[in-house]
């Protein structure tokens, strides 16, 4: 290659130099629908922001919805207490698993942000609130109220319990 030849650039398709032109935040939009086949397979990337309750559909608004429901069925706990739980048990993941413990090589493994297994959940489930181990809100509740009944709140719980 001579010294002042430039080397030859790649072709961009129409669509991807689009994109660039545009920047990115149309190339954010535009990625979901890549490889969609209908509408409801575009729509099902995104979801809610809110719970149904109306609480953010985030950490923060998990654990306030869970202390509502907690304030209303005399369950004790702060948001503090929870959060620094979670963030230790689950970093956060609602969808978090434990499959290597002991309750994991008994066949029943830690679930969800407090990472609570599936007899414990279903003895403490909190009327108001879903079945569902991975629930965020469910979880919490169920969690905070087991810890109510073993250690008096879930402030009082600053290791695996």
């Amino acid at each position: 290659m001579f010294a002042n030849a430039q080397p030859r650039r790649a072709r961009m398709s129409r669509l991807k130099r689009t994109l660039v032109l545009a920047g990115t935040g149309a190339a954010v939009l535009a990625v979901p629908l890549v490889g969609a086949t209908s509408a409801s397979a575009a729509t099902t990337a995104t979801t809610a922001s809110t719970t149904v309750a109306g609480y953010p559909n985030n950490l923060d608004g998990w654990i306030r919805e869970s202390l509502a429901i907690m304030a209303q069925k005399g369950i004790p706990g702060s948001y503090d207490g929870i959060y620094r739980n979670v963030m230790r048990e689950s970093s956060g993941n609602p969808n978090a698993i434990n499959l290597w413990d002991s309750n994991a090589v008994a066949g029943t493994p830690s679930k969800g942000l407090l990472q609570v297994i599936d007899p414990t959940f279903a003895a403490y489930h909190v009327d108001g609130t879903s079945w569902d181990p991975y629930d965020p809100v469910a979880n919490i509740t169920a969690a905070c109220n087991y810890a109510a009944d073993r250690y008096g709140s879930i402030d009082n719980v600053f290791g695996a319990y």
